[in-house]
């Protein structure tokens, strides 16, 4: 079944929405991702307590107040949670603080302000030359389980409660998600029937298609959004995604939440994404010691997925484990943070990581970052402001830094390097899993730089030459990350005593690669139909 799946996704993957070049300017950026209601206060407390499960107060007026922090780690975007009002009661699973509880999508969720206050946001971000990227829920909405907090199979859903999918055709009929490994199960059943129930759209009906088509291009203009994460991309009708991406008219992440590279990959022609298999690779490459795995998954996103620059890569989100909960190792948590900002895709920081913050399951990864006090000089926090600093220098310097592949010049299991861009902007960067522990010790990397080059070790400032035929010796110590840059281009950096080259990534591009043709539409149309047969002819064939 999950290879019919992934064949079928692949076929649907002639659908192209026609704003796909936006993933070019989008591959440039890297995101800042934060939850609304924990981001910061109003009155600007650094001690105020937060029930995990409720509203803890946090505002878009208040991500405006504290913009420079983000900023000036260098992140040129800013992922914010859903926006649109969500169900109001309180359950044993808490309150709707997180978004993903919709019921009226056509409002905005007062508990973080007005509409006013969103196109503010979007304002304010657009003056420092900055994207606004929006979470979305696509695939259902919500509503309080009564009584004993278990929906009975014979319940009668009160759709009318909901704007603007208020009547029962628009959904699937109630039914249990029972095998995660079976796509019509969890493609067409409810996500959740306990405390708080999660009617499935039906994405397949013409009329849902419109109706979220309506919505989510009013969504964008209305607050000059830059992109979309969509989120549970893989709980919708594949042939979906690119018409709701197509009204929508800016790029979309849809999360694809899987360890292997097929089934992300996959999606990878409808939408761009959020790199999951990667994800875990990597946590198991800095947690548990296999370099190897990671490598190898490396490899097998470059031969499985298409538009690689455009994957989001991360250590941590609003659904993970926290990277400090893995572990406490200051030095693996550099390498994991490096990792994320220097691999081939966009760099995502989720609130909190750049300060090292713990949290396990649920709600536990969602407390608040004001507790942390913003401290500007937390060793992660300048980590993450250096490697954006040189992520973007390399690629004002040629944009080829981001679409070129990185070559990975030496791997064991504990220890990988990996040289990314053309050679006048190239990155060395050196990742290790020894820990804190690690001995000191020489690495020769072969093939590294051209022969007798000078180049700088950016976290240290310290510079060393490349041998007569190219090679570098690199002295690792204490397991922590490297990352290598020519001397001779770090003017304008503003790293390591240079000067600093004013002024952002440029996204001018963005507008004009919105707009999109009758004709492109018809060709999304006409392949979804395509795309529609194919899958009615897979399930034939089970």
């Amino acid at each position: 079944m999950a290879i019919i799946t992934w064949l079928a996704v692949a076929f649907i993957g002639l659908v192209r929405p026609t704003i796909a070049a936006q993933a070019s300017d989008w591959a440039s950026r890297s995101i800042y991702q934060v939850i609304t209601d924990r981001y910061a206060l109003p009155n600007g407390s650094t001690t105020a307590p937060c029930n995990l499960n409720d509203y803890c107060g946090g505002t878009w007026n208040s991500i405006i107040d504290n913009l420079d922090y983000i900023q000036n780690m260098g992140f040129t975007a800013l992922q914010i949670s859903p926006v649109d009002k969500n169900m109001p009661q309180n359950t044993d699973s808490g309150y709707a603080y997180h978004g993903y509880w919709p019921i009226d999508k056509y409002s905005v969720n007062e508990n973080f302000g007005t509409a006013a206050d969103l196109k503010n946001l979007s304002d304010a971000l657009h003056a420092r030359d900055m994207y606004l990227l929006v979470d979305v829920v696509i695939n259902d909405m919500a509503y309080a389980v009564p009584g004993t907090g278990q929906l009975d199979p014979g319940a009668v859903t009160n759709f009318a409660q909901f704007n603007p999918f208020n009547q029962a055709e628009y959904y699937h009929p109630l039914c249990n998600i029972t095998n995660w490994g079976n796509a019509t199960n969890y493609q067409n059943c409810w996500f959740s029937t306990q405390y708080v129930a999660l009617p499935d759209l039906d994405t397949q009906s013409e009329a849902v298609i419109a109706m979220s088509g309506d919505w989510i291009k009013s969504l964008v203009a209305n607050y000059s959004i830059d992109g979309l994460r969509i989120d549970a991309a893989k709980h919708v009708d594949p042939a979906f995604l690119p018409l709701f991406i197509e009204a929508a008219g800016v790029y979309a992440f849809g999360e694809v939440d899987s360890a292997t590279a097929p089934e992300v990959c996959a999606y990878s022609n409808l939408t761009g994404l959020e790199s999951y298999s990667v994800y875990y690779s990597m946590i198991q490459a800095f947690t548990a010691g296999n370099m190897t795995g990671l490598s190898q998954m490396l490899s097998a996103i470059q031969a499985d997925c298409e538009n690689v620059p455009s994957l989001q890569n991360f250590a941590e989100n609003q659904d993970q484990t926290r990277f400090a909960s893995y572990t406490d190792d200051m030095a693996l948590a550099q390498n994991a943070l490096t990792f994320v900002m220097m691999a081939d895709g966009i760099p995502k920081v989720y609130q909190g990581q750049e300060q090292h913050t713990q949290g396990g399951a649920t709600p536990g990864n969602r407390s608040p970052l004001w507790t942390t006090g913003f401290n500007t000089k937390a060793p992660l926090y300048n980590l993450t402001s250096t490697l954006n600093a040189i992520r973007n220098h390399a690629i004002n310097l040629d944009g080829r830094w981001v679409t070129q592949p990185s070559l990975e010049l030496y791997l064991d299991n504990s220890t990988m390097a990996m040289r990314k861009g053309p050679q006048d902007c190239q990155t060395l960067t050196v990742y290790s899993n020894q820990g804190t522990h690690g001995g000191s010790w020489q690495l020769f990397v072969p093939n590294a730089y051209p022969p007798n080059s000078e180049v700088t070790e950016i976290l240290t400032c310290t510079s060393i030459y490349s041998d007569s035929i190219g090679h570098l010796n690199v002295s690792m110590n204490a397991g922590v990350p490297h990352v290598y840059f020519p001397t001779y281009n770090l003017d304008g950096s503003g790293l390591c005593g240079r000067s600093l080259k004013t002024g952002a990534i440029n996204n001018s591009t963005k507008t004009a690669n919105a707009t999109t043709s009758g004709s492109d539409s018809m060709t999304v149309r006409w392949s979804t139909l395509m795309a529609g047969i194919v899958l009615a002819m897979s399930y034939c064939l089970l």
